[in-house]
């Protein structure tokens, strides 16, 4: 890729080398200690009641409001002073690029819908990090929480990507991005929520079935943006486009499961199998157009 002329976007939020704060299970003591004062009080009762209206008026909404009160910000500097190695400034250089094309390919197809287009706002972190969907550790993977628009990524997913999933390349870690842009798009589409009242009262199956329909569709909004910023930058050189499939490859359902040295179960998949993704990301990208990615009325 010849990204390194790309805009930066704005909407970077460098949280390495930074705490993820007390979060809820660090402040249930202090507010054990104070919850037979609050009962016995008339003033503590409605409080309390306020307080569970709040937090569960929240997760309907996908806000984690308990995440946000008790440490969901940005966090303490845990390293003061701590230097980025020229590799990590890079990577965050590369995925601030990266962003900042999504922003100009998503805004350009959303006014030519006769919308606006909100940009998200992308978060690096290191080891865990709290958002509005709750903690979170690196181990669960690049992610997007709808409750405060935000995607999430330590950057260290990249050697993974590489080393033990065998997808090297930047055009392997911008498809990454633009998938959990993806699914900020289906937010801003009313998609994502769509899905969620889909899966209320069905069986694990069948929310699993609909969550593979979401995942791949987002597999085919990144095809979208690549199509559109190559078309627009020509920034993909030879080999690129492989390595974004090698990545979708490498991540399939079905390819995880046999790494794990367990069965393939695909009543389990979440994203769906590596044919199913690498066909959806090629769907999008070779038609460019955001009118070929409905996963929901399609045979997948």
């Amino acid at each position: 890729m010849r990204w390194e002329d790309g805009r930066r976007s704005d909407n970077v939020e460098d949280r390495r080398g930074q705490s993820a704060g007390i979060g809820a299970a660090g402040a249930a003591p202090l507010l054990l200690r104070f919850l037979p004062a609050m009962i016995r009080s008339k003033t503590g009762r409605l409080i309390l009641v306020i307080g569970v209206l709040v937090i569960f008026g929240g997760k309907m909404l996908g806000v984690d409001v308990l995440s946000l009160l008790l440490g969901g910000g940005a966090g303490v500097p845990a390293q003061p002073g701590r230097e980025l190695s020229q590799q990590e400034q890079q990577s965050a250089e590369f995925v601030s690029v990266v962003l900042g094309s999504t922003e100009d390919a998503w805004r350009e197809i959303f006014q030519a819908r006769g919308d606006g287009y909100r940009e998200p706002t992308l978060v690096l972190f290191s080891g865990r990090v709290n958002s509005a969907c709750g903690m979170a550790s690196s181990a669960v993977g690049p992610f997007y929480c709808p409750g405060d628009q935000k995607l999430y990524i330590d950057l260290a997913f990249f050697n993974d990507l590489q080393e033990r999933y065998g997808a090297p390349g930047d055009f392997a870690q911008a498809y990454v991005v633009a998938h959990e842009v993806g699914h900020h798009v289906q937010t801003l589409l009313g998609i994502s929520q769509q899905v969620q009242e889909a899966g209320r009262g069905k069986s694990k199956a069948q929310v699993n079935a609909l969550s593979v329909r979401q995942e791949l569709q987002a597999d085919c909004l990144a095809g979208v943006w690549g199509s559109v910023a190559n078309r627009e930058r020509n920034w993909l050189d030879p080999g690129d486009l492989e390595e974004a499939l090698r990545a979708a490859t490498a991540i399939g359902d079905d390819r995880l499961q046999q790494q794990a040295g367990g069965e393939v179960v695909p009543d389990s998949f979440t994203h769906g199998s590596s044919a199913q993704r690498v066909a959806w990301f090629r769907r999008g990208f070779d038609s460019g157009d955001i009118k070929a990615c409905d996963t929901f009325s399609s045979d997948i």
